[in-house]
């Protein structure tokens, strides 16, 4: 940031401050009072709503995840003229910029500040979107999530050493009802809920989420949690964590943890096996 932008950003904050000031203020009432509003259209100047967007795109390209995305993914034979990473970041902008859903890429789509800021002239539509999401497998899935975490390394890799100190996974299983009938893998649970039984496993330091699975409804919040927090822990023991500490929820009275070894430990210790001694940092357990 330059001296001009920042003495023009203390002057709008030192204004407030005083529009705020509770012991000066105005004898209008109402408040509201605005009879005369004119609306113009600058020739120049543009603005945007997702301001930072094209700031999150630029960490992207440094950790070089549009480049891992495309590598690795393999979605598509030749490209007409979008690519995997051209797909999976848009769907994910789209989420950070306010969307919630497909069908609101087309308002990303006829924003042109959007598309300038992004570098792009135009950005797949709802339905090439819907396309793209209907190619993938479990196998896919599995793999885009394993390239979202090898990039997660380098952003670790760049934190403080206390960051290392202990990394606790949670694993949480939700029910998410729907209200369609006709959908793939739904199904109802012993509430009488249809839906999906999604199982996330994050990092509940930083409340990032590690892996996501999708269940039918009628299957039990323990299923498949041991083969992903597995995953989850050699994950942190590729940065070197000095220990690890898996369980249920966070939010549970009645949650049950252990801890686990790292690379500089024993290799007997696993998220499926309790380690019966509490790591130190960075020592080998016994």
């Amino acid at each position: 940031m330059n001296a001009r932008i920042r003495r023009q950003l203390a002057a709008r904050k030192r204004r407030i401050e005083k529009r705020l000031d509770k012991t000066k203020f105005g004898s209008e009432c109402p408040v509201f009072s605005a009879s005369n509003i004119h609306y113009e259209i600058a020739d120049r100047t543009r603005a945007i709503s997702a301001g930072g967007i094209g700031m999150i795109h630029q960490v992207t390209r440094r950790l070089g995840l549009d480049e891992a995305i495309n590598r690795q993914l393999n979605v598509f034979k030749i490209y007409l003229p979008y690519s995997e990473s051209d797909h999976v970041l848009n769907m994910a902008y789209n989420l950070l910029a306010g969307g919630t859903c497909l069908e609101h890429l087309e308002l990303r789509r006829n924003d042109e500040v959007y598309l300038d800021a992004l570098g792009a002239q135009r950005i797949p539509d709802p339905t090439t979107a819907g396309d793209f999401c209907r190619r993938f497998s479990e196998r896919t899935i599995v793999k885009l999530m394993d390239i979202f975490n090898e990039a997660r390394l380098k952003v670790w890799s760049q934190q403080p050493d206390s960051f290392f100190d202990e990394a606790v996974i949670d694993a949480d299983g939700t029910m998410v009802e729907t209200t369609g009938q006709c959908k793939e893998g739904m199904d109802i649970n012993h509430k009488g809920q249809w839906g999906y039984h999604p199982l996330l496993v994050s990092l509940a330091n930083t409340a990032e989420p590690l892996y996501i699975v999708n269940r039918s409804g009628n299957r039990p919040s323990h299923e498949q949690a041991d083969v992903y927090l597995d995953q989850a822990v050699a994950l942190c023991r590729q940065q070197a964590f000095a220990r690890s500490r898996c369980g249920a929820t966070r939010t549970s009275p009645k949650r049950k943890s252990w801890m686990v070894g790292t690379k500089t430990g024993c290799n007997s210790c696993s998220a499926s096996t309790r380690c019966p001694t509490s790591i130190n940092s960075r020592k080998t357990c016994h």
